[in-house]
């Protein structure tokens, strides 16, 4: 199953996998059982996609004995919500797969959602190299993870199991190709840019480990300087628009105006986004700056959704005593939230919904802005995610947002992969993984307004609470 995400992509073996789990559940007895069932797939499943977790502990030395139990912790940790979808489904008075697929749907709903979320790797992303995951635009990536579960369902119901059931498969084939065809049909044709707005972006690539060391500090900074100051790239006229990933500017705000008069200088004419930290009244923010052409620091963005253990700790009093604390944070307090998603005004460019870093990951955060944007602007710094799958999987991500929404996204990333996508999820340009330098590329313009833009999760957590009262209607029908 874990096969299906990035950098992979093998969505054939991991909807072979969910056939299987789905089967396995129909073999294990009820009870003690179908829990462990649910409880082993979702280990293997999450101990696999979210191997690169243990890349962060790596970065300090002092850190390396907590990555085994991040690992461990975290598949684990996630495992219980499937565990608890197939302990509700064994429960069922009647038609126990039905009721799998609706609680196996509900319990990523609640992943992305319960203790601030955690929805990286969902089921539907399995789809994000082929046409079906076309159908974000429509269904949200809940409602991806409803029609992959209920189709999956169907092939296992065919298993055979004292006799081939052919019905079910005939349903599991021809809902398979539904999902590719509406898929096609949802996949808007590639648009003429030329004309649009010129937009820039840099890729230091400072590793981890490098990045705050003293003596690299200036190496990076003037190399992100020489890489804005850059000649246009091919027939490319000069850039509207400079963007630098998170945390890129090696000093706290207030302290940062000699540097940010440089970068301005390096710009040109072009307004600038920043990575950067700031200070205020004893609080740390990660934050993204945006400056105009003239170097006048027009607004300033705080990131809303930290990571907990990352930038914050849920229970800092009582993890200080083993002296743990946040992984990206200044102070033992960690960072503090910002009030929540805005707008960016570019002026010409239009308007830019900032995300930062793992703001990306939410579904939820993106289609809950004031107004539409014009396009989604992302700035990250994927050094903490190693170099094998978790870089890939957080670009995948990114894609599925821009998906969802209709809208292109411009990506930052510190060591990448920095990319231009448009509003159909697809990269038009790209910055390998590990590599330093630029690349310009015209900005994409919006495309139709989404349904799920519209309606977000509703109409999924309508379904589920729908679903809830007839499952207990459905019990006390049988208790009497």
């Amino acid at each position: 199953m874990g096969l299906g995400l990035a950098p992979y992509d093998l969505w054939y073996l991991a909807f072979t996998g969910y056939v299987v789990a789905i089967w396995l559940f129909q073999a294990a007895p009820r009870g003690v059982f179908a829990v462990g069932t649910g409880w082993a797939v979702g280990l293997g499943y999450f101990g696999f996609s979210l191997g690169w977790i243990i890349e962060p502990f790596f970065v300090d030395p002092s850190t390396i004995w907590m990555a085994p139990f991040a690992l461990v912790g975290m598949a684990g940790g996630l495992a219980l919500f499937w565990a608890l979808a197939f302990w509700i489904a064994a429960h069922a008075p009647r038609r126990p797969l039905l009721a799998l697929v609706l609680a196996w749907t509900g319990a990523e709903l609640a992943r992305a959602y319960v203790f601030t979320g955690f929805p990286w790797g969902m089921v539907s992303y399995m789809w994000s190299s082929v046409a079906p995951i076309q159908l974000a635009s429509l269904l949200g990536p809940h409602g991806l993870n409803l029609a992959t579960l209920a189709t999956a369902a169907m092939f296992a119901a065919a298993i055979p199991r004292g006799g081939l059931r052919l019905l079910p498969a005939v349903l599991g084939v021809t809902s398979l190709l539904v999902l590719f065809g509406v898929g096609l049909i949802l996949t808007p044709p590639y648009q003429d840019l030329s004309g649009r707005p010129v937009v820039r972006l840099i890729q230091p690539n400072a590793p981890q480990h490098e990045k705050w060391d003293p003596l690299k500090i200036p190496m990076f900074f003037d190399r992100q300087l020489r890489l804005t100051a850059g000649p246009p790239k091919d027939d490319f006229t000069e850039p509207q628009l400079v963007v630098w990933p998170e945390t890129s500017v090696p000093h706290l705000l207030h302290r940062a105006g000699d540097a940010l008069g440089l970068i301005t200088h390096a710009a040109g004419s072009a307004q600038v986004v920043v990575g950067i930290q700031r200070a205020q009244d004893g609080n740390y923010y990660n934050s993204l700056a945006l400056m105009d052409g003239t170097g006048a620091l027009r607004q300033v963005y705080d990131k809303h959704h930290l990571v907990p253990f990352g930038e914050y700790m849920p229970a800092e009093a009582v993890f200080r005593r083993w002296n743990i604390l946040g992984l990206a944070s200044r102070a033992e307090g960690g960072y503090s939230a910002g009030p929540g998603p805005e707008l960016l005004d570019l002026g010409p460019l239009g308007k830019a919904l900032p995300l930062i870093c793992y703001e990306a990951v939410f579904p939820q955060d993106v289609y809950r802005t004031p107004e539409r944007p014009d396009f989604l602007l992302q700035i990250t710094n994927d050094a903490w995610f190693g170099e094998w799958s978790g870089p890939y999987q957080h670009l995948e991500q990114a894609r599925v947002r821009a998906i969802e929404q209709g809208l292109p996204m411009l990506r930052a990333a510190n060591t990448g992969v920095s990319a231009v996508i448009d509003g159909a999820g697809r990269v038009l340009t790209e910055l390998p993984l590990g590599r330093a330098g630029y690349v310009d590329a015209y900005l994409p313009p919006p495309l139709r307004l989404t349904l799920y833009s519209q309606f977000g999760d509703f109409p999924v957590l309508l379904l589920m609470f729908l679903s809830v009262l007839g499952f207990i209607r459905a019990v006390r029908v049988n208790s009497d």
